[in-house]
C-alpha cells in the first residue's frame, strides 16, 4: 500500500493554525524506472497562506482588489473562486521564491524552465525544471493551493501557494551523484563520502565502482478487454526484480494493420549497483519478468 502524499497532512497543520510551515516526509509512488526515479524518496513541501492585506501590500491602489470573486469560472489561469489578480500576486511570489531557492543551491547562472501541469491539491500549477547533464531535471512541483483545503482547515478567508521538493533530486545535483539508487546503498565507500564536519563542506561524488549494464527487449500485445497503463509495468518489473532494474524504456508501439492490436516493445536495462550481472542471471529473470506479465497484466508475449 502507498503512504499518503505529504501534502495530505497539510490539512492537520493549517487546522493548527499554521500560516507559514515546511512539512518533510517520505513518499511511496509508483513512477518511471530510470536513474533519476524511485519508488521510495524524500520530500519537502513549503506552505504559505496569506491575508487580502498581504497579498496586495505591495501594490498600488490596492482598496478596491480583492481575493474572491463570487460568479468567476475556473480557466487554466485561476480557481472558479479566485480573483485573477490575487493569483497573479500569489503566482510571482511562488515562483520568484522558488527561483531563488534554486538559485541558492546552484547557483545564479542556472537554466530553468517552468512546465504547466496537473496536480490535484493546486490550481494552476507548475513544476520547475533545471537543465542538468544534457536533460531536463524536474526539480519541484507548485501551484495555487486548492481553496476547498483551506477552506475544510478553517483557514478559507486566505490564499495560499504551495511547493513540493524532492530531496534526493536536490542531493543528486548538488553532489555529482548519477543514480538515485544509490542513496539506499549501505557500501561504505558511497557512506562515508559524506562523513564531514563542516556541512556546509563541498561534496563531489566519486564512483565507488563500474558495473556492465545487460539490456534485453520484451514486445507483448496489450490486453483487449482490460485497461493496462505502462506504470502496471512498471510497478510489476520492480516487483521482479527489485534494484537490479536501472533504466525501463518504451522504445516502440505498433498497430497491427488487420487486428488493430496494440503492442508495446520496452528496452529493459539491467544493472547491479554492487557487483556484476551475468546474461544468464539477467536471462532468468527477464523470462520471470515476462511469466508474471502475461499472468497477472494479461498481456501476450510476442
Amino acid at each position: 500500500m502507498l503512504r499518503a502524499h505529504t501534502t495530505a497532512h497539510q490539512t492537520v497543520l493549517i487546522s493548527m493554525g499554521l500560516n507559514n510551515f515546511l512539512v518533510i516526509g517520505d513518499v511511496y509512488r509508483r513512477d518511471e524506472i530510470d536513474s533519476t526515479h524511485y519508488p521510495v524518496f524524500h520530500q519537502v513541501d513549503a506552505v504559505r497562506l496569506c491575508t487580502a492585506e498581504e497579498v496586495f501590500q505591495n501594490v498600488n491602489n490596492s482598496d478596491s482588489l480583492r481575493l474572491f470573486e463570487h460568479k468567476g469560472l475556473e480557466t487554466n489561469e485561476k480557481q472558479a473562486c479566485h480573483t485573477l489578480e490575487s493569483v497573479k500576486v500569489m503566482e510571482h511570489e511562488l515562483k520568484t521564491t522558488l527561483i531563488d531557492l534554486t538559485k541558492t543551491l546552484f547557483g545564479p547562472d542556472i537554466n530553468y524552465r517552468w512546465v504547466e501541469q496537473y496536480f490535484p491539491f493546486t490550481h494552476p500549477s507548475w513544476e520547475l525544471e533545471v537543465y542538468y547533464k544534457d536533460k531536463w531535471l524536474e526539480i519541484a512541483g507548485c501551484g495555487v493551493m486548492r481553496q476547498e483545503i483551506l477552506e475544510k482547515a478553517g483557514a478559507g478567508e486566505r490564499i495560499g501557494w504551495a511547493f513540493g521538493l524532492g530531496l534526493e533530486r536536490l542531493a543528486m545535483y548538488l553532489y555529482d551523484i548519477p543514480n538515485i539508487k544509490l542513496f539506499w546503498s549501505t557500501d561504505t565507500g558511497f557512506l562515508n563520502q559524506f562523513k564531514v564536519d563542516d556541512p556546509n563542506a563541498v561534496i563531489k561524488y566519486k564512483p565507488i565502482s563500474i558495473y556492465p549494464q545487460c539490456i534485453n527487449d520484451m514486445s507483448f500485445w496489450l490486453p483487449e478487454d482490460t485497461h493496462y497503463s505502462s506504470n502496471d509495468f512498471y510497478s510489476l518489473v520492480r516487483e521482479m526484480a527489485g534494484d537490479k532494474v536501472e533504466q525501463i524504456i518504451l522504445k516502440d508501439e505498433f498497430v497491427h494493420p488487420t487486428t488493430k492490436k496494440l503492442s508495446h516493445c520496452y528496452t529493459i536495462v539491467y544493472r547491479h549497483m554492487e557487483r556484476t550481472l551475468s546474461k544468464v542471471e539477467v536471462n532468468n529473470i527477464h523470462r520471470k519478468i515476462a511469466q508474471a506479465a502475461a499472468e497477472k497484466l494479461h498481456v501476450t508475449i510476442r
